[in-house]
C-alpha cells in the first residue's frame, strides 16, 4: 500500500529579479528614489506535482537552471511555494552544500557535535555515531584542526558523514557525488544504498545519468521549471538522453 512521505501539488516558485542594471549601490538607490524599483518575474518552477512514497529513491534530472535545486529546497523548507502546496511527513537530512554549515573557528571534532545536534540528534546519539563519522570521513588526523584549514573535499566528507549518520526519514542530495574523488563517490553511493535498505527515502539530483540509474528506482525530468516526465529511472533517463 502506498505511503506518501512527500506530496507536491501544482507548486510554482516565483522570484523577483531587478529589471534595472546598476553598477553601484549609490546608482541603485538613485534609481529607486527617482522611479521606484522595477522587477521582472522569474518562475523557477511552474505547476510541478510529485508524490514520493516512503522508502522510494527518486532521481531529479534536467539541464542547469531547469529547477532541480529549487524543487529540493521546497522539500527542505528553505523555499515556500508561490502557489500550490508541499507536504512532508518525516525528518529531513539535506545534503545541499556539504560543510556549508560548519563553524570555521571550531575543530572537526566540535563541528561533528554541533552539526549532529542541528540535525536533531541527541548528544548521546552523536557520541555513539562518532567513531563511524570519523571512520567514514577518513579525517582521524585532522579532528582537532580548525575547519578553516580543511579543503573543500575534506569539508564535504565530514558533512556527508554527519548528515547520513543522523538517519533521517528523507535524504536530500544535490550533486553531492560530484565532490571528491572516485573512491569517496563510491563510498557515498554505498552509504546511500545502506540507508535505502533501511527504509530511508531519497531525492537525488545529479548530472550523472549513470549515478541516477545506480542509486534511484524512479526519476523526474524537469525542463524550464516544468515536469516533462516521471516514471522508472531507466525510462526517464533514456528519454532525457535521447531528447532532441
Amino acid at each position: 500500500m502506498a505511503d506518501p512521505i512527500i506530496q507536491i501539488k501544482d507548486a510554482t516558485v516565483r522570484f523577483n529579479l531587478d529589471a534595472q542594471r546598476h553598477k553601484s549601490l549609490p546608482e541603485h538607490l538613485r534609481g529607486f528614489l527617482k522611479r521606484g524599483s522595477r522587477f521582472q518575474e522569474f518562475f523557477a518552477l511552474k505547476g510541478v506535482s510529485l508524490t514520493v512514497n516512503r522508502g522510494e529513491s527518486w532521481g531529479i534530472i534536467g539541464r542547469n537552471g531547469s529547477g532541480k535545486s529549487t524543487l529540493l529546497k521546497l522539500v527542505t523548507g528553505i523555499l515556500q511555494p508561490y502557489t500550490g502546496t508541499v507536504a512532508v511527513s518525516g525528518t529531513v537530512a539535506p545534503l545541499l552544500e556539504l560543510g556549508a554549515g560548519f563553524d570555521d573557528e571550531l575543530t572537526g571534532r566540535e563541528n561533528i557535535m554541533m552539526n549532529g545536534l542541528i540535525l536533531g540528534m541527541t548528544k548521546k546519539q552523536v557520541m555513539d555515531s562518532f567513531d563511524d563519522i570519523v571512520s567514514f570521513s577518513e579525517l582521524e588526523q585532522f579532528l582537532d584542526v580548525p575547519v578553516r584549514n580543511y579543503s573543500s573535499g575534506m569539508r564535504a566528507r565530514l558533512g556527508f558523514a554527519v548528515a547520513t549518520c543522523a538517519r533521517a526519514d528523507i535524504l536530500i542530495s544535490d550533486e553531492v557525488l560530484s565532490t571528491g574523488d572516485k573512491v569517496f563517490q563510491k563510498k557515498c553511493e554505498e552509504r546511500m544504498q545502506d540507508l535505502l535498505s533501511g527504509g530511508t527515502t531519497l531525492l537525488f539530483v545529479s548530472h550523472s545519468a549513470d549515478a541516477v540509474l545506480r542509486v534511484c528506482d524512479r526519476a523526474m525530468w524537469l525542463d524550464d521549471g516544468k515536469s516533462v516526465m516521471t516514471g522508472s529511472a531507466q525510462d526517464v533517463v533514456d528519454a532525457y538522453l535521447n531528447r532532441n
